[in-house]
């Protein structure tokens, strides 16, 4: 059904970040507002505008001023660049403009071989590591920066390109035991902290769970390339891999489970994880990323237990007023929009009755903190994403563009 007040608070956001100048003039300074930035920058922000044409909300030039916006620095595709960041960040979103259609073909062109030569050049140096024995750190993998992004952008944009069974290759071999190591732990285990740096907090590393840094991301990626009958030989033992290892580690009850947000060394070893340590329920590490993740990986392998397990600690959530005052703002990442979003995902799949008729009240509490105005306009954590949660919700239908797969949770 259409939510007319989710649609009109979309509209709004979206006439106030319509030009591209007069946002750039009254945004807050930001150190990831770079162009071509999806969190951040204009390749972001595009992304609201592309859906709204795609869907017959919105005007193509709106979405050609953004996207010029976006190229109006030096394309990098230097090591740090990620689908995120720089030439793939640039490719995700002038692919979704795209569409079927013709156009942005010679643009698209020269993103594609940057990105292709960036995620090879990835893929041999992860390969080396492994066959070095060491450990990972988390930006060669995750999706912020890592190989698990670059691989959501390659099975949207070509699936049946080399290079996309080259990295779901790799991903599973991720999942397998680091040569070398007999401590159990998993071959994803990084001697990092969360924050991707090493650290005398974290001595022996830390397991990151998560959509944004941790394996979360690759379940996901592994599992939509199952459902999507992609080619990808082992991926089914790859992803029971990952399963058999959340599993250890879920939390809370039959009618209310979680899963940590990462653990470390001494809860390995204790096998325990205090309760305080609960991520709130965000896409970035709670529950609206951990338990999509957990229902694709379900859906991927016929198990229909582990998809109600994870219906059913996604549903506690939206019943639970503490955990929903426990989000941060508004955004995609670790805010209102990232779990309305992500809720409305699991929603379309859900094989147990209830979530859908939460998520109008979700919605409306998005409304209502848009409606105290902009403060931030970009797309992972400001009013560019709420938008596209509104707009999405609004419509009753999944996204036209598929914007949202660079979340990894469709």
């Amino acid at each position: 059904m259409l939510d007319p007040n989710a649609l009109a608070a979309a509209d709004t956001v979206a006439k106030a970040l319509s030009d591209p100048d007069a946002v750039r003039a009254a945004a807050p300074p930001s150190d990831r507002a770079w162009p071509q930035s999806l969190a951040g920058g204009a390749a972001g922000i595009a992304l609201l505008h592309i859906e709204r044409a795609r869907s017959g909300r919105g005007d193509s030039d709106t979405v050609h001023a953004w996207l010029s916006a976006a190229a109006s620095d030096d394309l990098t595709a230097a090591p740090n660049a990620g689908l995120y960041l720089g030439a793939p960040a640039m490719a995700f979103a002038t692919h979704t403009a795209a569409g079927s259609t013709r156009r942005y073909q010679r643009t698209l062109a020269l993103l594609d071989a940057a990105t292709l030569t960036l995620t090879r050049a990835r893929l041999a140096a992860a390969y080396a590591r492994i066959d070095r024995g060491d450990r990972p750190v988390m930006k060669e993998f995750d999706a912020i920066r890592g190989l698990t992004g670059l691989g959501a952008y390659h099975l949207r944009a070509h699936p049946d390109h080399p290079i996309t069974a080259e990295v779901l290759a790799y991903l599973v071999k991720l999942t397998e035991p680091l040569p070398g190591h007999n401590d159990g732990l998993p071959g994803w285990w990084t001697n990092v902290a969360p924050n991707g740096e090493p650290s005398p907090q974290f001595p022996g590393g830390h397991g990151n769970f998560g959509l944004a840094h941790g394996i979360g991301a690759s379940l996901a990626l592994l599992s939509l390339a199952v459902l999507g009958e992609q080619k990808a030989p082992g991926a089914h033992d790859a992803i029971a891999r990952i399963c058999a290892w959340t599993d250890q580690w879920q939390q809370g009850d039959n009618d209310s489970p979680w899963w940590p947000g990462f653990i470390t060394p001494s809860q390995v070893r204790a096998h325990s994880v205090d309760a305080t340590l609960r991520p709130r329920p965000s896409w970035c590490y709670g529950v609206a990323g951990t338990a999509r993740a957990q229902q694709l990986a379900a859906r991927a392998l016929g198990d229909s237990s582990r998809q109600q397990t994870a219906e059913r600690g996604l549903l506690s959530v939206l019943r639970d007023p503490a955990q929903l005052q426990l989000l941060d703002g508004i955004g995609l990442c670790h805010g209102t929009a990232g779990l309305l979003h992500a809720a409305g995902r699991m929603a379309a799949d859900a094989t147990i009755p209830g979530i859908p008729a939460e998520l109008h009240q979700l919605a409306a509490r998005l409304t209502t903190q848009l409606a105290q105005g902009i403060t931030d306009p970009e797309l992972l954590d400001g009013a560019a994403g709420a938008a596209l949660a509104l707009h999405t919700f609004g419509t009753g239908a999944a996204p036209a563009s598929g914007w949202d797969a660079f979340l990894l949770i469709a």
